[in-house]
């Protein structure tokens, strides 16, 4: 069962929005991502070190809306596919959430697999 995230008229191409989710006793802290009109869900980890993403509350992408960038260090993630393209963890991709959209409303699923 998912949990709501936000209405899809609340999200404007490159912005995002934090949620948690409860899996299998585990909680997960999610962000989602409107890229030019498709909605793309991760976990709020960099793949390099276990910390969160975000340089400021719900702000995920550099300046110019091109990358998701890692606050600690610099890495540059592909927003749409989550692939690391520069910086450490090159080769890694971020961890997605299923999300669908249901009625305008963003759905976000507990993954089928959970992050280490």
């Amino acid at each position: 069962m998912g949990i709501a995230v936000a209405r899809t008229e609340e999200l404007l191409p490159g912005q995002s929005r934090k949620f948690q989710l409860d899996c299998a006793g585990q909680r997960i802290e999610g962000f989602v991502l409107n890229v030019g009109g498709v909605f793309h869900a991760w976990v709020n980890r960099c793949r390099h070190v276990s910390i969160p993403l975000d340089w400021v509350e719900n702000q995920f992408l550099t300046e110019d809306g091109q990358f998701i960038q890692c606050a600690t260090h610099g890495a540059l993630y592909l927003p749409d596919s989550g692939e690391c393209i520069a910086g450490p963890p090159c080769g890694k991709a971020l961890f997605r959430i299923p999300i669908t959209v249901s009625d305008g409303v963003l759905v976000a699923e507990c993954p089928p697999w959970l992050p280490p």
